[in-house]
């Protein structure tokens, strides 16, 4: 199911979640930079490149939502 679930995706949905991981793992690494090298302006400045990774992560619940609604009517 998850591999039919991945192949009737779109490519907007499937960029839009490719790029809020991408965001996530940016923003989790510079954190953890921060962190370590007792760097707290950068440990904070990566908050909101997680926060944008996780907004553009529910865009693509809503695009995903909308396309699966519209494939169940259309059957």
């Amino acid at each position: 199911m998850i591999g039919d679930f991945w192949a009737t995706a779109s490519t907007a949905y499937k960029a839009v979640v490719f790029s809020a991981l991408g965001l996530m793992v940016i923003g989790f690494v510079l954190n953890m930079i921060g962190l370590a090298k007792h760097n707290n302006g950068l440990a904070l400045g990566a908050l909101p490149v997680i926060g944008a990774g996780l907004l553009l992560h529910m865009v693509g619940m809503v695009i995903r939502s909308r396309e699966i609604r519209k494939q169940r009517q259309g059957k």
